[in-house]
């Protein structure tokens, strides 16, 4: 299946990727309705989110340009001094954006 990259046709996938992203996010809070949750259970959530987190860092740490290194750097750095996580973002894009520009 080919859909044209015509304003139509893009309008189109859009709409798709909507349906499909609340499907999924209903799905989701549809089928934990059913679930007991326990102590087990909720460990599992609270680490899955940073599982997500470690999955999406890893492969920018290996394979990253010195602009994504020196934002992983930076937001590590004042997570670690600060313990929030606003101001840690605030650095590392800071510094992604310095290092970039300047390279």
């Amino acid at each position: 299946m080919t859909i044209e990259t015509t304003p139509t046709g893009i309008l189109l996938l859009i709409a798709i990727m909507a349906v499909v992203t609340l499907v999924t996010r209903f799905g989701g809070v549809f089928v934990m309705s059913f679930v007991k949750i326990n102590p087990r259970i909720e460990s599992f959530i609270n680490t899955m989110a940073s599982s997500v987190l470690i999955a999406i860092v890893v492969p920018m740490a290996v394979n990253g340009d010195a602009g994504a290194l020196a934002a992983l750097g930076a937001t590590a750095l004042t997570m670690l001094a600060l313990q929030k996580p606003l101001p840690a973002i605030a650095a590392g894009i800071t510094a992604a954006g310095i290092v970039r520009y300047l390279v």
